[in-house]
């Protein structure tokens, strides 16, 4: 996962596993949490990991992409995706387009799934191409 990090040339912040943050977060590229944080974290634009070591209490987490192999508390939201790995535990209401749940997932809470708009211009297509738009396709994960 690294070398893909490091070919898309993104800035990348890493808390460190002995390093405990509390307060407010906000970046735009990509963060990584090995260690604890207690607060808030805005990020609408970023990408959030929280590795298998790290423990998180928060009031709120917005992010593009949200993926999950420690433990969190609170309530998460991403506009893309959220994914829980094998072993992490979640005590969180999700709000999110997609969700990725492993086996082996410990997960307390309520989901809330985002529809996105459909790309079609209204005024542009006949009512039967608008309805197809509109057509709600979930994926099967195996």
């Amino acid at each position: 996962m690294a070398d893909k990090i490091y070919e898309e040339k993104q800035n990348v912040t890493i808390i460190g596993e002995e390093t405990e943050f509390n307060g407010v977060l906000e970046f735009s590229d990509r963060l990584i949490i090995t260690g604890r944080f207690t607060g808030k974290i805005n990020a609408p634009t970023g990408e959030l990991e929280i590795s298998k070591t790290s423990e998180c209490d928060v009031d709120s987490i917005v992010a593009k992409s949200i993926e999950i192999s420690g433990r969190v508390k609170g309530s998460l939201t991403a506009s893309e995706r959220i994914e829980l790995f094998s072993g992490s535990s979640i005590s969180s209401d999700l709000t999110t387009a997609k969700l990725r749940i492993a086996n082996n997932v410990d997960f307390n809470g309520d989901v809330t799934m985002l529809e996105k708009e459909p790309e079609v211009d209204l005024f542009s297509v006949v009512s039967s191409e608008f309805k197809q738009a509109c057509v709600i396709h979930s994926d099967v994960v195996k």
